[in-house]
């Protein structure tokens, strides 16, 4: 069998801990907004890069305001940029949580399958034991590949 990389439980009581902090978490972030995928993929995006050229832009318009036309709203621009700063940490360390929680969840499924097969492996061979016929019959549906109809069947309907 393959090594044991993580043997951990999560009680019921700190799952429950756990979820509400994140529910607090999304108390405090009532401005959160979900975009979609056409959203994300036109936006434009501040990387390294265009975070200092953002600073270095907002520091002009600070300065030298007056080139600036009246619709041009410098506080917002002041505004967002604080709030990208105020947020990015927090999605810094969202990031590797969720990157933690996921590699955690992976390897606990993977874990858990690995023995299952296993288990799987060991009834079969087994041969008839009393009783389980039926359950590794249906554990062996898991391996059944559906055949693909071929077209001319599928317009002969």
């Amino acid at each position: 069998m393959a090594d044991n990389r993580i043997s951990a439980s999560f009680s019921q009581s700190d799952r429950q801990a756990v979820m509400q902090a994140i529910a607090t978490i999304r108390e405090k972030l009532p401005f959160l907004i979900d975009l979609t995928t056409e959203e994300r993929r036109t936006m434009l995006k501040m990387g390294d890069k265009s975070r200092a050229f953002v600073s270095k832009a907002l520091e002009v318009a600070t300065q030298n305001p007056d080139f600036l036309p009246r619709s041009f709203d410098l506080e917002e621009m002041r505004r967002d940029m604080m709030l990208y700063e105020a947020l990015y940490p927090v999605l810094l360390s969202l990031t590797q949580l969720q990157e933690l929680v996921d590699d955690t969840c992976m390897t606990a499924g993977s874990e858990a399958y690995t023995s299952a097969l296993a288990v799987y492996s060991y009834a079969k061979a087994s041969g008839n034991v009393m009783g389980l016929d039926a359950v590794i019959n249906e554990m062996g549906r898991r391996f059944t590949r559906r055949t693909k109809k071929k077209a001319s069947d599928i317009s002969a309907s």
